[in-house]
């Protein structure tokens, strides 16, 4: 196991703090984790993922071949509803102590039987030992499998063959644990696939081998997102955006984001800025999270400083307004520290829109 590259020491405390989380008193179980704590389900990581499973000889998602080996305890019944089976089931109390959000994984087809087929002991538990000997936090892990409940038919031999994968490209021991835990889906790829990926953006980007793995430690879903969508991304950031190749290298390490967005939205997002807020390319490279802000939040705070005389974003002329202070804080930071204006005249120039 993986483990074996760790202190006991250390593993010995991830295992205590694992513990704690699936401990059988109910004080101390941890509450489902609500909807606002969690991000929307990836749209583009759920579709390619089930890409992968549709080319599994066998796939979990698959009619059961008996109904009746998921049917735990009695009256239970194929329409699945959670709050039904907790009581009965101590994998699902386990989930709940983890703080795994049911309400979400019972919405997703297939889901709800394969997790009711599982025993904790069995199938699960080795599984959570493993990712906190990575260095999942014991904290994240409802997050973790409420994103990606399907680790548990991953083999642990694969699972570790692809952390294996990640020292031998001299990841690092905290960029291992950022990439497993911030992409729950990594575990489930083949280190085949990465290494396509991680080879695609280095070629592409023109990328040295501590900027790959600066880049997939910041934002390890890009190297697993939607690769037709990532080719679209760069010609519309190169091409239709003019970037050059150094500036489009620069904003992907920086705000590797930019690659994950509707690539329209995006265009759109830009053409305001540079050509309606005449700020040229230079400036957006300095702070591009201006690229990564909402257009109304834009449009608004530059209307409003446009009506103030204030619209002026050259770092060079008197009066200047950072790009940076235009899109962060709260609007009455912005109202009354970045316009020198107040909260008030604000609201009452947002009625006019």
């Amino acid at each position: 196991m993986y483990s074996v590259i760790r202190s006991f020491r250390h593993t010995s405390r991830l295992h205590a703090n694992l513990k704690k989380y699936l401990s059988s008193d109910a004080t101390e179980r941890v509450p489902i984790i609500t909807s606002q704590s969690i991000q929307q389900y990836e749209d583009d990581l759920e579709q390619q993922f089930k890409q992968m499973l549709r080319d599994d000889a066998r796939s979990v998602l698959e009619p059961l071949p008996d109904t009746q080996s998921v049917e735990m305890h009695p009256n239970t019944r194929p329409a699945f509803n959670f709050a039904a089976y907790v009581n009965k089931s101590e994998t699902l109390q386990k989930l709940v102590q983890l703080g795994v959000d049911l309400h979400k994984l019972e919405k997703r087809k297939g889901i709800p039987q394969f997790l009711l087929q599982l025993d904790f002991e069995r199938d699960m538990k080795h599984h959570l030992m493993f990712l906190a000997e990575v260095g999942v936090d014991p904290g994240q892990l409802g997050e973790f499998i409420t994103r990606n409940p399907l680790i548990f038919k991953e083999d642990l031999g694969n699972m570790e063959v692809r952390i294996n994968y990640l020292e031998s490209k001299r990841f690092v021991p905290e960029q291992i644990t950022r990439i497993v835990a911030k992409n729950p889906f990594w575990l489930m790829i083949s280190t085949r696939r990465i290494d396509r990926r991680l080879g695609f953006f280095q070629k592409t980007f023109q990328l040295v081998g501590d900027e790959v793995r600066s880049l997939t430690a910041k934002q390890p879903r890009v190297i697993t997102y939607n690769l037709e969508h990532i080719r679209k991304s760069t010609f519309s950031i190169k091409e239709e955006m003019g970037f050059d190749q150094s500036e489009m290298k620069a904003l992907l390490l920086s705000k590797p984001k930019l690659w994950m967005i509707n690539q329209d939205k995006l265009l759109h997002r830009f053409d305001y800025v540079h050509r309606r807020m005449q700020v040229p390319h230079q400036e957006i490279l300095r702070t591009p999270e201006i690229l990564e802000s909402r257009d109304h939040r834009i449009k608004q705070r530059h209307g409003f400083l446009k009506f103030l005389g204030k619209a002026q974003y050259d770092p060079q002329k008197d009066l200047y307004i950072s790009l940076k202070s235009l899109v962060e804080g709260t609007d009455e930071e912005f109202a009354t520290i970045t316009a020198k204006s107040n909260m008030q005249c604000y609201e009452s120039y947002l009625k006019t829109l």
